[in-house]
């Protein structure tokens, strides 16, 4: 049998034209799945998410995997997805109905911002007059179109969704089918693909294990944190009377990716207005929920659902949050992190190299 050039190293020509090739085999596949990369990232998160419960589900079935995985895709399914979408429509509802008031002038925001204003202590107005923004006229007109386009671009995603009906669907669909499979075989395709990566197996184990603890702690921390503070902000709203509470929670659970001031960027004016025009009781219900609930919620849930798993000082984890958002839309809140989160372990392991060779 004639000896595997590749077994000896090969020469030069040929083993620079295998790697060309798997460059270019792995770019075509990347522009082939690139439209359902969506769907594929969730369907990842999800697997790694629920991999205890699948792990829970497969020991009580005797080890018979694709009943365990449909099971467990049931349960994200029920439990998960079909209540986010019932509460992603009624809020994609309720900033509709507000961004056509405000756009058929049914509610006067400038009124409000004048109200602001005008309660605000002689100091303070001066401040703002002072503050470059010119006349106050202006700074108004400003913060109304923000406020538009703010509340515009959550209701024209109703109009994304209902346009491309088929898209979204089969996307759905893909998402849900990806991870069935990945739940089944995870643990043997992670292995698969750490022994698969062209670097030292020490290093791509030290790897994988940081992007799996770096997501889990990401998801755990920014999403699960905020989505709890959201919930809060809203059942505070609604005691309160406060109208679209579903709208101003998810305001809330996106505003909780900002230390220190997060779901207070919400809840403070909402009780200010409330003590202002009268409301005394509602504004002191919001007030103390906003202190003593919604905002303990994140010193007592994220020490005990994230710990030190991602090993990032909280300005990295703020910065390339908000960056990921901005270049990737909302699958940028994991990718921001984990991206970091690469970064310095990639950094870190070269620093440990360098000092070892140093004797």
């Amino acid at each position: 049998m004639e000896p595997d050039p590749m077994a000896k190293g090969g020469p030069v020509t040929e083993r620079g034209g295998f790697l060309l090739f798997l460059a270019a085999i792995t770019v075509l596949l990347a522009l082939i799945a690139w439209p359902f990369l969506t769907p594929l990232f969730w369907a990842m998160l999800a697997a790694m998410m629920f991999q205890p419960l699948f792990r829970r589900v497969l020991r009580n079935m005797g080890g018979r995997r694709n009943r365990a995985a449909f099971v467990t895709l049931l349960v994200i399914t029920f439990a998960v997805i079909i209540p986010a979408m019932i509460i992603g429509s009624m809020i994609v509802r309720q900033a509709t109905g507000i961004y056509v008031a405000l756009q058929d002038q049914q509610i006067d925001a400038g009124y409000y911002f004048r109200w602001g204003y005008d309660a605000l202590p002689a100091r303070l107005q001066t401040m703002v007059d002072n503050s470059g923004y010119g006349e106050f006229e202006l700074l108004q007109a400003r913060l109304v179109e923000l406020l538009q386009q703010s509340v515009g671009l959550i209701a024209s995603k109703a109009l994304e969704i209902g346009g491309g009906v088929l898209g979204f669907a089969l996307a759905f669909a893909m998402g849900l089918y990806v991870t069935f499979f990945l739940l089944r075989d995870g643990e043997r395709l992670t292995a698969t693909l750490t022994a698969s990566l062209p670097m030292e197996p020490a290093i791509a184990q030290r790897l994988v294990a940081n992007f799996t603890a770096v997501t889990r702690a990401t998801i755990k921390g920014s999403i699960v944190v905020g989505l709890v503070q959201g919930a809060l902000g809203a059942i505070t709203f609604w005691i309160a009377g406060l109208p679209a509470v579903l709208l101003f929670g998810l305001l809330m659970a996106i505003f909780s990716l900002l230390p220190a001031v997060g779901p207070a960027i919400v809840w403070v004016p909402a009780a200010a207005y409330l003590l202002a025009t009268g409301a005394i009781w509602q504004g002191l219900v919001v007030i103390g929920s906003g202190v003593l609930v919604i905002g303990m919620a994140d010193n007592a849930l994220r020490p005990l659902l994230v710990g030190r798993d991602t090993g990032l000082p909280d300005w990295v984890i703020l910065v390339t949050t908000l960056g990921g958002i901005a270049a990737l839309g909302i699958t940028g809140i994991v990718v921001g992190p984990v991206v970091a989160g690469l970064f310095m372990t990639g950094w870190a392991i070269l620093r440990e190299q360098r000092e070892a060779a140093r004797g």
